[in-house]
């Protein structure tokens, strides 16, 4: 496991509100971007950096795992505090702390390195409705729950490749899964060239181009997994408006939960904000969806080593393969034992144990499945 060291950052970071532009389609302006200090220290003023050509700077490999212990939801007794108090945020700090002192001495995982290094005062990710709170889906989105929302994190049934997420299928975790921190490959890294920024996700391993030339979009009948981006400079913010979306995403962790309508817009905005700290915003405008837009915002911050590692994640392996025969076994063991007299509830597909889980795919010329490895926490 490469060990990562994080650079140091300037003495405190700019807590700034930014003027947004309104979204096209979009009921009410997207809040201003929000940045917290993390070490309690006062504001001071940043210059970003400058490309050869003059844009902003804000190329790196960033990472989610700063936002660790910051709930995607605001608990609802904080109401609309955006913000911990200084006694809050000194025992999140101290939390922090202790955490790396213990995993760093004593963790053995291969993911050891994957959790918070600092402290963010933010009380939510969702930043926007003021209470931090997700807005309630339409009954038009209640209409298309499926249990395919979970995938292998819920009950099946398993039936084809379609009754799957395209996190199992390892297609994509969509704009928003791909950021949003989960137990593990939460880089990002962000390279620049005249007229374009590219991000690349470290899990599942997509990339994204967004152009700043001013090029339009294409056409509306061009449907993408990830959509199609368009940039532009406000300042030294990055713009990003993203359309002609798919509705086979979802927004949640790793991209799993309730899909979204073909006729979702993201407005993403980046702006460095110190030498380590690039803040992330980005709301989600789906009317046929959500009651109203909402927002997310978050630091990224360096990436422990500097490089985005490999993952061995890819459309032909043999996940769907072994759960499909893992399903059809079981359906073969509840014949045999109905005809037995014994009738039982069906196992998951996340079950251990004889005739569960992987084991179910275990019949005449199945190979033999590797144990889950991914963490409840990737189904959020």
């Amino acid at each position: 496991m490469i060990t990562r060291v994080l650079a140091s950052s300037a003495t405190a970071i700019l807590i700034a509100v930014m003027a947004s532009l309104p979204v096209a389609g979009q009921s009410t302006p997207a809040p201003p971007l929000v940045i917290t200090a993390y070490n309690g220290g006062a504001p001071t003023q940043y210059v970003a950096p400058r490309t050869p050509w003059g844009d902003p700077d804000i190329q790196g490999t960033w990472s989610s795992d700063d936002t660790e212990g910051i709930p995607r939801e605001r608990p609802p007794a904080l109401g609309t505090q955006m913000y911990q108090s200084d006694q809050e945020y000194a025992a999140r700090a101290k939390q922090v702390e202790a955490n790396v002192s213990n995993r760093e001495n004593n963790a053995t995982s291969t993911f050891r390195n994957d959790f918070a290094r600092r402290a963010f005062r933010q009380t939510s990710i969702i930043v926007d409705p003021p209470d931090g709170r997700m807005p309630a889906f339409t009954a038009e989105a209640q209409k298309r729950r499926a249990p395919r929302d979970r995938g292998t994190f819920g009950d099946g049934p398993f039936d084809s490749t379609e009754d799957f997420t395209l996190y199992d299928r390892c297609i994509t975790r969509g704009i928003v899964g791909s950021v949003l921190r989960v137990v593990y490959g939460n880089g990002n890294r962000i390279v620049q060239a005249p007229g374009m920024v590219a991000i690349s996700y470290e899990m599942i391993h997509d990339t994204r181009v967004m152009y700043t030339d001013g090029r339009p979009h294409v056409s509306p009948s061009i449907r993408q997994l990830l959509g199609d981006s368009r940039a532009r400079w406000d300042g030294d913010e990055l713009v990003v408006e993203t359309t002609n979306l798919t509705d086979r995403t979802s927004i949640g962790g790793n991209g799993n939960g309730l899909r979204h309508s073909a006729k979702m817009v993201i407005t993403e905005r980046f702006k460095r904000v110190a030498d380590d700290v690039l803040q992330y915003q980005f709301t989600v405008d789906d009317p046929i969806t959500y009651e109203k837009p909402f927002t997310m915002s978050f630091p990224l911050t360096p990436l422990d080593g500097g490089m985005l590692l490999p993952y061995d994640c890819h459309e032909g392996n043999l996940a769907i393969l072994q759960s499909l025969g893992a399903e059809r076994a079981e359906d073969r063991s509840l014949a045999a034992d109905l005809q037995r007299g014994v009738i039982r509830p069906r196992r998951g597909v996340q079950e251990s144990g004889p005739g569960g889980g992987g084991n179910r795919g275990r019949g005449a010329g199945a190979a033999a499945p590797a144990p889950a490895t991914r963490d409840p926490e990737d189904a959020n």
